[in-house]
């Protein structure tokens, strides 16, 4: 009985394999199983030229390179629709092309390959290695995507150490720029590649596609306030998104986003480049996190006072609410977490001795801020906190003074309280 399915992946292989979602396929796999041959219909998306492809059954993989890679995806756009119980891929039909034909009545345009892709790559790694701390790492990472690839929107996430969450330490082209905000792992593209550990490139817009929406959802759902809530800068209707992961060997370092308005913006030739910077991008990470301090940290040493007057006029009001280590300043939310316990920290012993100098190892020792002994992204952490400040609170800065120190000033006074929420 012949029979006709929608596909929701068809996945170039090689030159004479294709893979195809198994998901459904009831009364059409039956078919396949029992004599193998099939017609698949692909629609090139930029010329709108149809394509039919006679093709073979070979087998079907659950498990391995293009069975993870394809579930990811799925798994990715899935998610947006709140169908990722249902929408799961069962397995990767692997077939062998046998002909390619052009349905008549449409012209496969002529093919426009892009140039650049090679040179600008080559430039961007040249200037990763010359970088010899993070903050620097991340702003010639974005700047290179921008210049030579012409990539407007991007961000740049790095793994909580609990392993369910990402949060944004950088971002280039939107109105707000999300610093501080999270993605758990398997939420949404970003989440999806964090946690499968593969690229996921997604070329045309998605249906009621809302970061924010969802973020916010999820908040709820887990019983947190929305007040301690930092949007995901995220475009609210992508056209075209591409995520890789930043990979040192089976560790995950961080996650790149590069998004666009217009559909089938990102092609195969650019998910293999940014997959060749990711690579370096990991390394180079991971090398400028192990020399951020230098061999030997005088932390039993006290620092140097250097605490200037600060100019008069009505105090900084800022609170802190140990249950999640989130701070408010004069009302309005700063920062939670790890980097909220930091600048808690710092701001008491400003007020209590009048310290402004700080070392990264110190923090490291103090149990009291919840750091891990492996793999705590302190100096991720360090410039969230910097970039916030300088969004929300200006009057309060952090300066990197040398390798593994930095400065607190402190232009207003200060009133600090300990804030205790309550639910009702």
């Amino acid at each position: 009985m012949p029979n006709v399915a929608k596909l929701s992946h068809v996945h170039y292989l090689d030159d004479e394999h294709v893979a195809l979602s198994y998901q459904f396929f009831n009364r059409t796999r039956e078919n396949i199983l029992h004599n193998g041959r099939a017609m698949v219909e692909v629609v090139d998306p930029i010329a709108a030229a149809h394509y039919n492809l006679k093709v073979e059954y070979v087998r079907t993989e659950t498990s391995g390179p293009t069975f993870e890679y394809m579930k990811a995806r799925i798994a990715a756009i899935a998610s947006h629709s709140g169908m990722s119980k249902v929408f799961r891929l069962l397995g990767a039909d692997i077939y062998r092309v046998l002909a390619v034909d052009v349905v008549p009545g449409y012209e496969p345009a002529p093919s426009q390959p892009r140039t650049g892709i090679l040179s600008g790559l080559r430039t961007t790694l040249a200037q990763l290695g010359a970088c010899s701390d993070l903050d620097r790492l991340l702003e010639v990472c974005l700047d290179g995507l921008e210049r030579h690839w012409k990539i407007d929107y991007a961000m740049l996430l790095v793994p909580d150490p609990d392993g369910k969450r990402l949060f944004t330490v950088e971002s280039r082209g939107y109105p707000q720029s999300g610093i501080g905000s999270e993605v758990r792992f398997g939420e949404g593209i970003v989440g999806v590649v964090a946690g499968e550990r593969t690229p996921i490139r997604i070329g045309y817009a998605l249906q009621e596609y809302r970061y924010s929406h969802a973020t916010r959802e999820r908040f709820v759902a887990d019983g947190d306030e929305l007040e301690t809530e930092i949007p995901f800068p995220g475009l609210a209707e992508a056209g075209s998104q591409l995520a890789v992961p930043f990979l040192l060997g089976d560790r995950l370092v961080g996650v790149l986003l590069v998004e666009s308005e217009q559909e089938q913006r990102f092609t195969f030739e650019d998910e293999d480049a940014l997959m060749i910077l990711a690579s370096q991008m990991a390394l180079c990470m991971n090398y400028v996190s192990c020399n951020a301090e230098p061999v030997t940290d005088p932390v039993g040493i006290a620092m140097p006072v250097h605490r200037p007057a600060p100019s008069p006029g009505v105090p900084l009001h800022v609170r802190h609410f140990a249950a999640d280590h989130s701070v408010f300043v004069d009302n309005d939310y700063l920062i939670k977490g790890v980097a909220g316990a930091i600048i808690w920290k710092l701001l008491r012993e400003y007020v209590d001795s009048g310290r402004t100098d700080f070392t990264n190892r110190e923090l490291r020792l103090d149990c009291a801020l919840g750091l891990p002994d492996v793999t705590d992204n302190l100096d991720a952490r360090l410039i969230l906190l910097q970039r916030r400040l300088s969004e929300r609170c200006p009057n309060i800065t952090i300066e990197k003074t040398g390798r593994g120190r930095f400065r607190l000033h402190v232009n207003q006074p200060l009133r600090l309280e300990v804030g205790v929420k309550s639910r009702e």
